[in-house]
């Protein structure tokens, strides 16, 4: 797989000059007069924001990294206890057959991609911002400020994938920074973190420009979950209600409708990555994909029936998960397929993988009727809701019942179990830690499939009680892939117990 570069390995941009000369000239001139002329257009890494136009397609740049997460969205599941690996084999990509089973060792293709594309994302962000005042024009505060979101959003993901990361500031790594520059700790990250979303909110649009940019409500929000997992619950809730009391989101009326095409960027969407069928794809380079790779890989092995396209089989639901779901509750058919039941009214027919649950992770499965263009498995055009309006008021009631406004708390995860019911005799009247718990149930099922589950876990401190193989003290965080710290020449230490 081919894979974009890690910091060890950035290439340096200002090799990368793209020249236009004069190609025309009189058949007077003379050898001399051709060879010597000055090219009328040269554009290098360092001179390249000159207009409006290099903004917008630097930003294009930075989004586009956002589609490479697919990757962070199926293993957040696989790692947890909600999902199994699957797949064909025991052998069908080692890498995600190791997480699942919490032998993973730094020597890990799965780890390494996340690794390389996630700071590929900062890197791609840093680059706007490094030259951010290099050209005025009118706009530009909204750009830099998705700039900024993008740049917090990418090390989240790393932070929470595996704590202390390199940190440059507004400004690109660069080959040679692996062994100079130190893993800041997950606080100081944390920290750059706050400070890029409070720098960017104030100029974000509270209606995205465009389609799939980043708005004041996905920055405040992305604010909220960052405080959340520093267990800063004041800050937190007080962001989230924000968010919330905004009246830009609302819970969409139908839960089912929000995983299908007709539900995307809807009206609990606070922040979607974007994908299309539209452009090819191939395993030479999955990030390369316009296309949501893990859908093709959730998929049914070898479905044939209607509605459901085919895929590997990975990401299979566990029993355990099915029936964590209390009777009545809509969202458990929307967000796991039992495929025995469907098998048996539809007609259709299915293959058997490895671990074979009889479960597949229903959001996020291929549908017929997609273009799939280049490779239908590698590019099905399934939105990751990456933060809905539903995420949104569970963050916040957590964070409100630990500090004590168990009222609220419990009004904002009773607006969720309504939705899930449909009616109004499931509210939970809990209070303390016993809503705690309830609120803590609620992210399971409410954003089954979704990637949260594992550092919902790990954060709450429940992980080792729940995921088996879970050791305490290692595998809350990931390894730093070998190259990395290899490469680094004994600047960065590997994570503990590894």
């Amino acid at each position: 797989m081919a894979l974009t570069p890690g910091i060890s390995s950035i290439m340096n941009t200002k090799s990368l000059i793209f020249t236009l000369a004069l190609l025309l000239i009189g058949t007077s001139a003379c050898e001399d007069d051709f060879i010597g002329r000055t090219p009328v257009y040269s554009i290098d890494s360092e001179n390249y924001f000159n207009a409006e136009a290099d903004y917008r397609n630097a930003l294009i740049a930075a989004y586009d990294m956002l589609q490479a997460s697919y990757l962070n969205v199926m293993l957040g599941e696989i790692a947890s206890d909600n999902t199994l690996a699957g797949g064909e084999s025991a052998t069908d990509v080692i890498g995600i057959q190791q997480v699942d089973d919490m032998i993973h060792t730094p020597v890990n293709a799965q780890l390494q991609s996340i690794w390389n594309w996630m700071f590929a994302g900062i890197n791609r962000a840093a680059y706007l911002l490094e030259f951010k005042d290099k050209t005025e024009f009118e706009g530009k505060a909204q750009i830099v400020a998705e700039a900024r979101f993008l740049r917090a959003y990418y090390q989240f993901e790393l932070v929470k994938w595996f704590g202390p990361i390199p940190l440059k500031g507004d400004e690109r790594f660069a080959l040679g920074d692996e062994t100079s520059l130190p893993r800041a700790s997950v606080e100081e990250v944390f920290a750059a973190i706050e400070n890029d979303l409070e720098l960017a909110i104030p100029d974000l649009a509270v209606n995205a420009p465009q389609t799939g940019r980043a708005t004041k409500g996905a920055a405040q929000a992305l604010l909220g979950k960052a405080y959340l997992y520093q267990s800063k619950n004041a800050q937190a809730a007080t962001v989230l209600r924000e968010v919330i009391d905004s009246g830009v989101y609302q819970l969409s009326d139908d839960f089912e409708d929000i995983f299908e095409r007709t539900g995307e960027n809807g009206p609990g969407a606070v922040f979607e990555v974007q994908y299309t069928d539209a452009e090819g794809a191939g395993f030479g380079c999955l990030q390369c994909s316009e296309g949501n790779v893990a859908v093709g890989f959730n998929g049914i092995r070898n479905h044939t029936g209607p509605f459901f396209d085919s895929g590997f089989s990975f990401n299979v639901p566990t029993q355990e998960a099915y029936d964590a779901y209390e009777p009545g509750d809509q969202r458990r058919d929307v967000a796991i397929l039992d495929i025995d039941a469907w098998a048996a009214q539809t007609g259709a027919s299915f293959g058997i993988g490895n671990e074979h649950t009889g479960y597949y992770n229903r959001k996020y499965i291929a549908r017929k009727g997609d273009s799939n263009i280049g490779d239908q498995n590698l590019t099905n055009p399934n939105n990751y809701r990456s933060i809905r309006y539903a995420d949104v008021l569970l963050m916040a009631a957590e964070a409100l019942n630990a500090t004590g406004n168990d009222e609220l708390a419990r009004d904002y995860l009773n607006q969720v179990r309504r939705r899930g019911f449909g009616d109004l005799d499931h509210d939970v009247n809990a209070s303390g830690d016993a809503l705690r718990d309830f609120i803590l149930v609620e992210r399971r099922l409410e954003l089954m499939g979704e990637g949260h589950r594992f550092f919902d876990l790990v954060r709450t401190g429940a992980a080792a009680g729940a995921i088996e193989g879970f050791s305490a003290g290692k595998h809350e965080l990931f390894p730093l892939p070998f190259e990395e710290v290899q490469f680094s020449n004994g600047n960065w230490n590997q994570n503990p117990g590894y």
